[in-house]
Parts: C-alpha cells; structure tokens; sequence
C-alpha cells in the first residue's frame, strides 16, 4: 500500500477580532508551526505536511503582519506582543494544553518569545535557523546583529536562495509570498522587517531555560543568510542545547520537505524519549 500523507487543509478563525488564516494538518499531539519572515503557511506547505507525518497535528498560522493576518496594533508590535499572539491564537484554535512550538527563522524568534512571554503555552521549542542570536562577524570581530548593513541582508538572502542549490519552484514561492505581503501593507513589513534583522533575544533565551522548557537547535550547515556568529550565541544563551544539523542554505525546508519531516521526526522522537 502506498504511504498515504497527510494532507494540509485551511481555515479561518477570528483573533482579537480579525481573520488570521491558518493551515492544519494531521492527527495526534498539537505542534504549532511558525513560518519565516516575509513568507506565509502556505509557502511550507509540503513541509508542514512532512511534519504532520510523524504523527502530530500541526497548526501552522498566518502571523501577524503576513499571509492576510493583519499586523500587530503598534502598541503591540515587538517580539513580546508576537509572544502573547501566539497564545491567543491557541486558545482560538481551542488548545489549551502546552504546545511544542517549531519556528523557522523569524518564527524561531517568536516561537522563543513565546516562550519567554507564555511558559505555560509552550512544552518545546524547536528553532530551525532562528533568528535571536543578536551578533554577526563580518571581519572575525562579533558585533551587534543591529548593526549589520541591510545590503549585507539582502545578498545573503540571494546567495542562499540561488547560489546554494534551492529549487525554482520553491524561489517562486518564496517571492511570490515576499511580494503580496509587500503589496498588503509595506509600512508594516518594513518594521517586521526592522524587528527580524536587528533581533537579539539571548536574555530571553536564558530566562526560557531557567523555567526548564527543553529546546533544540536545527542548522543547515550552508546558511548565509543568519550569520553564524548569531547560531553560536544563541546556542550559548540556551546553555548548549541539542543541535540536530542539516544539509542546504536558510530555507532549506522549503526545498527540502522531505529532509524536514525526517528531521523533525528525529528531534521530537529523542526529546520525547529523553523526558520518557
């Protein structure tokens, strides 16, 4: 008989009064997906699959700012206000039991804010090229994420994106999702934007594994995109956590979903058994 996967399915449910749009894919444990900057659920949605396949049931919304979510008033915006979003998209959905949350760049970000702003929501994290690490060395020097160049940003991302091998089909996607958020509401990408390139959630990360919630790192080895430095510090402020690393550039799920369901199987079986 042949495998037969689960399949992503989309819905909407009201958040502080407005539509988020979220994907769900199969049966079992909640896991709550969070995607990258710029991007939206859709974009993964091979990979969400893949992941729904290890036998959980993923959620994977539309955060705000993205995807046709609206963003966060500006009272809120900050990785904070992103944090206690999370929280109230899970009780919209109806969950109200600990989650593991698996984000992927920007969303490693929030999934760690979340966290940090609502322990008793999050049971694991899973940072899959996270952003958070707050430094880069662009010369050997570690210095403040903040100050690196936005030219530098941005020829990273068409490195990792052309130079490292991903699929066209998944470059499409990933410009087509970049493009109508931008056409949505550029003001807003733009401090999105401001908030993922200048991140730096270390104390944040500390004060999550005080409070005992077990998290992993996933790299892929040719990331050009997240400085390295960054990885390194933020492997640091989570006192050396588990690192599962992998083949490909900063998007590398996207193009590789098959590689990330198998991943993924691996870091939530061993921390499964590790709590056993």
């Amino acid at each position: 008989m042949p495998e037969v996967r689960p399949r992503l399915r989309w819905r909407d449910v009201p958040v502080d009064g407005r539509t988020v749009p979220y994907g769900i894919a199969g049966s079992g444990t909640p896991v709550l997906f969070l995607h990258g900057f710029g991007l939206a659920p859709r974009t993964y949605a091979a990979a969400v699959e893949r992941l729904a396949a290890v036998g959980v049931r993923v959620y994977a919304p539309a955060l705000p700012g993205f995807g046709g979510t609206g963003a966060l008033p500006h009272r809120e915006h900050g990785f904070a206000g992103y944090g206690h979003w999370v929280a109230r998209f899970l009780d919209a959905v109806g969950i109200d039991e600990p989650v593991p949350v698996v984000g992927h760049s920007f969303g490693g970000g929030v999934a760690l804010a979340s966290a940090h702003a609502r322990v008793d929501r999050v049971s694991q994290l899973v940072l899959v090229n996270s952003v958070g690490g707050g430094a880069w060395s662009p010369s050997g020097t570690v210095r403040e994420i903040r100050h690196r160049p936005l030219w530098r940003w941005g020829a990273s991302a068409l490195a990792d994106a052309v130079l490292t091998g991903t699929p066209g089909s998944a470059i499409a996607s990933i410009a087509g999702a970049s493009l109508r958020n931008a056409v949505r509401d550029p003001a807003a990408l733009w401090r999105i934007g401001e908030l993922a390139r200048s991140a730096d959630l270390r104390a944040e990360a500390e004060e999550v594994v005080d409070r005992g919630v077990p998290a992993t790192l996933v790299w892929s080895s040719g990331d050009t995109f997240i400085p390295r430095a960054s990885f390194e510090s933020l492997r640091t402020a989570l006192r050396e956590p588990q690192v599962h690393r992998v083949a490909g550039c900063h998007g590398w799920l996207i193009g590789d979903p098959d590689g990330f369901g198998r991943a993924m199987g691996s870091v939530l079986l061993s921390t499964t058994s590790a709590a056993a």
